[in-house]
């Protein structure tokens, strides 16, 4: 069956084409397993909780008439603004508009945030793009410009809010630099997210072709209820696909975590047990509460533009599995700087369990990608990545860190990362071990490689213990300190870029840090001092176990290989590596956008050496050490990596980098919208 909604309709529609319903929510309760709920062009100020589930073989699916057209808002609009002073304008909004949630007495909170100022979920937004909130009155009369924000410009349209207990308002400052609001459209937040079921287990939904934004979500830890704009709370088998996604105060997507009561922010909450310990508890409770394949995940999210949200475009911890994530854009995250914290990224998952993330473009992130805990099954494939870093202009101030395409954190693997173009000044964060880099062009360094794996005490020696899972489930396996190495490097191009003086300075003031070594050189050398295969294995020859005398063997780094690997600009392989470096020529890489999408221009292909590299496969890579699981596909079978970027055959004698050839000197990325 169908129905349908038009919010221009009157308010007794029956869901009808010739009586459409006028809400979204009139559709939602009424559609059951196999129905279509078709949505007329229009702003709908409401936030939509499918009530049934649909089934594999009969999704209930939501869909814009017209792609796009179809709003779904967290905002409403506010007039009556009076002028305060000078530029600063002043309106009450009476606070039973907000009902038992209102985004102006509620802080952002949660474990990992860091509170370095007061921020509240709710936001104003100007002409569509949120304004800037302050903490002090004083600021909202006289803003300066950010020192962090990528936007500093419109980083002086600010707001501030208190509380009129008397007349129970919310009292809105805002500083419109000379614009009239009454003139503008101006709107604030209301309500906590947009699409996303009241209960677990709504499985089997759609959602097609909608503009959803500006809802005010809490911040989204593992170890706490994770909000999104939308969110399928802890279902399995949903699509969001052909969406525009924006302007969420902190997630856009939540593919993320069930409440779990008696341990939502605990760490923030008690105190007394470290964050870390605090999660494994979050994992273990929901294995025990039914987390597995069969009831949980397995999502897609295609061909979406993820825009302008504060904390991350798409959040997720174990409710995102065995899903797929493809052919979106996703930038502009955490750009005005406003939030800070441990979960920040274009997108930031914990328990990406046998996920796929391919086809993206993700840039113009503080962080890209980032795969937290249990990134066993994981494969980054086919993405394009730039910009993913502090902006040009940026200040050093506290709090600031390097910024890069990827960030594996404490994870076991099998890690994939394939066949990418990673042009960021730093390409992957390494506080990890099990990672396979195969036929990526790379021109940014690897950091925090040995280190980032501790709980961050003063004296004590606390590693990070995480889970690993048995193949291709849940069900977890065991538990883990992280021993390092377990890399391999296969096929890559390297190429040093010119390193901005802002950013050489903020990595040396970081080299001593223990989340990161502030490295900026490209290439493998970080791992110059990692064993040979041969040289680890030789620790155990002759070793029968229990009677033996004591030995560092069970926990010195793991090995680490490399091979058929391209080096240009000064970019340095590690000495035991059997590669090419060239070290005559400086090859050039730009990336411009059309109206296509992104085109890379390079003379990189002039200088390419005729190696004759053999073609990868999951037997090459062999096995990830601790969970003992091979690189390959979610359904166990073997990889082959015969094809290039492009789904183009490699040949028998593939060559380095993404690309199987490149006789033009530039190649596009069509976005797919």
């Amino acid at each position: 069956m169908k129905y349908y909604v038009n919010a221009d309709a009157s308010q007794r529609g029956d869901g009808s084409r010739e009586k459409p319903f006028q809400r979204i929510q009139e559709a939602a309760v009424q559609a059951m397993p196999g129905d279509e709920v078709i949505v007329a062009p229009g702003v709908y100020r409401e936030a939509v909780s499918p009530v049934n589930a649909g089934r594999e073989e009969a999704r209930i699916v939501y869909r814009s008439e017209k792609t796009g057209a179809a709003v779904i808002t967290g905002a409403e609009p506010v007039k009556g603004w009076e002028v305060y002073e000078g530029t600063v304008w002043k309106t009450g909004i009476p606070n039973r508009m907000f009902g038992d949630y209102n985004p102006y007495n509620t802080l952002v909170f949660g474990d990992w945030f860091m509170a370095s100022m007061t921020a509240h979920t709710g936001d104003v937004y100007l002409n569509g793009k949120s304004m800037y909130e302050v903490t002090e009155f004083e600021k909202v009369l006289h803003p300066e410009k950010s020192r962090v924000s990528w936007d500093p410009e419109f980083s002086v349209y600010v707001w501030y809010t208190v509380q009129d207990e008397k007349a129970d308002e919310t009292i809105l400052y805002a500083n419109f630099q000379g614009k009239d609001p009454n003139e503008e459209h101006v709107e604030i937040s209301v309500r906590r997210n947009c699409f996303c079921p009241e209960k677990e287990g709504v499985d089997y939904i759609t959602l097609s072709g909608f503009t959803v934004r500006q809802a005010a979500t809490q911040w989204a830890p593992p170890t706490a209820y994770q909000e999104g704009m939308i969110a399928p709370h802890w279902s399995k088998g949903w699509i969001i696909e052909d969406c525009e996604i924006c302007e969420s105060k902190c997630s856009g997507i939540s593919l993320g975590k069930y409440l779990q009561p008696e341990n939502d922010n605990k760490w923030s909450k008690r105190k007394y047990k470290d964050g870390t310990q605090t999660e494994r508890e979050c994992i273990c409770q929901a294995q025990r509460e039914g987390w597995s394949k069969e009831k949980t995940g397995s999502h897609i999210v295609r061909r979406c533009d993820i825009h302008d949200c504060g904390q991350t475009g798409i959040v997720g911890h174990l409710g995102g599995v065995f899903s797929v994530i493809e052919d979106n854009r996703i930038h502009h995250i955490n750009n005005k700087q406003n939030l800070s914290g441990a979960e920040i990224g274009g997108i930031k998952m914990h328990a990406a369990i046998d996920v796929i993330i391919r086809r993206n473009q993700i840039y113009h992130c503080t962080r890209g990608l980032w795969l937290d805990w249990q990134a066993q099954g994981t494969r980054v494939t086919q993405n394009l990545f730039f910009d993913n870093c502090l902006p040009d202009d940026y200040n050093l101030t506290e709090g600031n860190v390097l910024g890069e395409d990827i960030f594996v954190e404490v994870s076991h693997g099998p890690t994939l990362i394939d066949r990418n173009v990673l042009l960021s000044d730093c390409a992957l964060k390494l506080a990890t071990q099990g990672v396979a880099v195969v036929h990526n062009l790379i021109a940014g360094s690897f950091t925090a490689v040995g280190r980032g794996v501790l709980n961050g005490t003063a004296t004590k020696n606390a590693p990070r213990y995480t889970p690993y899972h048995v193949p291709h489930r849940t069900e977890i396996a065991g538990f883990m300190t992280i021993l390092h190495g377990d890399m391999r490097f296969c096929n890559n191009i390297f190429i040093q870029k010119e390193i901005r003086p802002a950013l050489k300075r903020m990595a040396d003031a970081l080299k001593d840090n223990e989340w990161t070594d502030g490295n900026l050189i490209t290439g493998t050398v970080p791992y110059e001092d990692y064993p040979t295969v041969e040289e680890y294995q030789k620790q155990f020859e002759g070793y029968c176990g229990l009677g033996s005398a004591p030995s560092d063997r069970y926990y010195n780094p793991l090995p680490v290989w490399a091979e058929g690997n391209v080096y240009f600009n000064g970019a340095k392989p590690m000495s035991k590596e059997t590669s090419y470096a060239d070290k005559e020529n400086r090859v050039s890489v730009s990336l411009k956008e059309t109206e296509e999408g992104f085109c890379l221009s390079t003379d990189l292909y002039d200088y390419m050496p005729e190696i004759q590299n053999q073609v990868i496969t999951t037997d090459t890579l062999r096995e990830a050490f601790e969970p003992e699981q091979k690189f390959e596909d979610p359904d166990g079978l073997p990889i082959l990596f015969d094809e290039d970027y492009f789904g183009k055959p490699y040949g028998k004698s593939p060559l380095a980098g993404p690309f199987a050839d490149f006789v033009a000197k530039q190649v596009s990325f069509i976005t797919v919208m």
